[in-house]
C-alpha cells in the first residue's frame, strides 16, 4: 500500500513540473543569448628578480665576543672609552652590584660628619652608599646623594658591542600607610 501511494505522488509530481516553467525557460533563453561575462583581465606577471643580501658588512650574532663581554677576552674593540673593568667588579665583590637597579629601593638619607650617605635596601638587606661606589647590574656609579634621590651613571652595551653612559636616579621611597 505505501509502494502505491510513492508511486502515485512521484508520478503527479513529474506531470505538474514539465508544462508550467516551459514559458519561463523560453524567456531566459531569448535574454541570455547576447549575454557575455565581462571578466577583468589578469595582471602581467613580472618575472622574479632576485635582491642580492650582503651579510659580510653585518655582525656575526653568534660570535663568542657577542656573548661574553669583550673586556673578558682582552680585546680592544669599539666603545673602549667606556669599557667597564670587569676584573674590579670580580674584586670588589659588592652585594648591590649582583641586582638589578629596579630591585634596589633608596629607604634612607644620612649625613655623617658632611659626608653624604645614602641608605639602599634590596630583599631584607640594608647598605649604606657613598658617592663614588658601584650599584646594579650595569656598572652604575652613585655620582651625587640628595635627600631624596642618589643619582648613577652606568656603563651600558648596545648590540652592536659599543658601551655608552646612561644616567639613573634611585628616588627615596615612602613606607606604604605611613602617616606625615
Amino acid at each position: 500500500m505505501k509502494r502505491l501511494t510513492t508511486i502515485a505522488l512521484c508520478i503527479s509530481l513529474s506531470a505538474c513540473s514539465s508544462g508550467e516553467h516551459e514559458t519561463l525557460r523560453q524567456w531566459m533563453d531569448e535574454n541570455s543569448k547576447d549575454l557575455r561575462p565581462n571578466i577583468p583581465k589578469l595582471p602581467e606577471v613580472k618575472p622574479y628578480q632576485a635582491v642580492p643580501y650582503d651579510t659580510q658588512s653585518l655582525l656575526d650574532p653568534f660570535k663568542s665576543s657577542k656573548i661574553e663581554p669583550e673586556s673578558k677576552y682582552k680585546q680592544a674593540g669599539k666603545g673602549s672609552m667606556f669599557q667597564p673593568d670587569f676584573d674590579a667588579r670580580e674584586m670588589r665583590n659588592s652585594v648591590l652590584e649582583k641586582y638589578p637597579l629596579e630591585s634596589l629601593k633608596m629607604i634612607g638619607y644620612l649625613n655623617v660628619n658632611k659626608r653624604q650617605l645614602a641608605v639602599i635596601q634590596v630583599d631584607d638587606k640594608v647598605k649604606q652608599v657613598k658617592i663614588g661606589e658601584y650599584i646594579g647590574l650595569d656598572f652604575g656609579m652613585v655620582t651625587q646623594i640628595s635627600d631624596r634621590e642618589v643619582k648613577l651613571r652606568e656603563l651600558i652595551q648596545d648590540a652592536a658591542g659599543d658601551w655608552s653612559e646612561r644616567e639613573s636616579s634611585l628616588f627615596l621611597q615612602s613606607k606604604e600607610g605611613s602617616k606625615k
